[in-house]
């Protein structure tokens, strides 16, 4: 039983990381419809549901998002092909929505073979360092994203010589873990003591 929860909670994963560029999309043509609905001040009603109503809603989602992502890792699901297919054809919308998707594909599952380092940087200043994850590579110049606390889907992206990265052996649950804790989870002393030996060859 176990075993089967973990394969569905697995199609599900895959079956949101398939679907979120699209509903980003959606999203964003719902708020540009309600900003034109707000200015000719149209009037929508709305229907309040019971209890088994709203409960009958979420199985069907979560039935219907895991069948997607089952589609997904073991063929093609025509649903989001279509939509895929819908959505280039936007013009705006395309590039949000490619954009999107090139960043959820860094963190699927489906990209667990890709270089998925963990680096230390030094920003806003030398001396100040923070954990960033390499998302692109042109030569010995290096993409890094710097997410903040303690919601790591915010941050900067910066382009840095190699070296002047310290590679991490944390994962990328252990650095989301210490973004997301401020810095409360974190057990990784010796790397606090590689950088700081590296402050003091930079003092010398």
């Amino acid at each position: 039983m176990i075993q089967k929860l973990k394969i569905l909670s697995n199609y599900f994963l895959i079956g949101i990381l398939a679907i979120l560029p699209i509903v980003i999309v959606v999203q964003i043509v719902i708020f540009v419809e309600e900003i034109f609905r707000n200015i000719f001040h149209n009037v929508y009603g709305y229907t309040a549901h019971n209890l088994w109503v709203t409960f009958l809603a979420f199985l069907t989602a979560l039935i219907a998002v895991s069948f997607i992502g089952y589609r997904v890792k073991f063929g093609k699901s025509y649903i989001i092909h279509f939509l895929e297919l819908l959505i280039t054809r936007i013009p705006v919308l395309s590039t949000i929505y490619r954009v999107i998707k090139k960043i959820l594909q860094q963190i699927s599952e489906e990209n667990d073979n890709k270089d998925k380092e963990i680096v230390y940087v030094e920003y806003p200043k030398d001396g100040l360092w923070v954990p960033g994850y390499i998302t692109n590579r042109k030569g010995e110049m290096c993409v890094i994203y710097v997410p903040t606390s303690p919601n790591p889907t915010s941050g900067f992206t910066i382009i840095v010589h190699e070296s002047k990265l310290i590679r991490s052996k944390m994962d990328l649950e252990e650095v989301t873990s210490f973004i997301v804790s401020v810095g409360v989870d974190y057990h990784k002393e010796n790397e606090m003591q590689i950088l700081e030996s590296r402050k003091k060859s930079n003092d010398t």
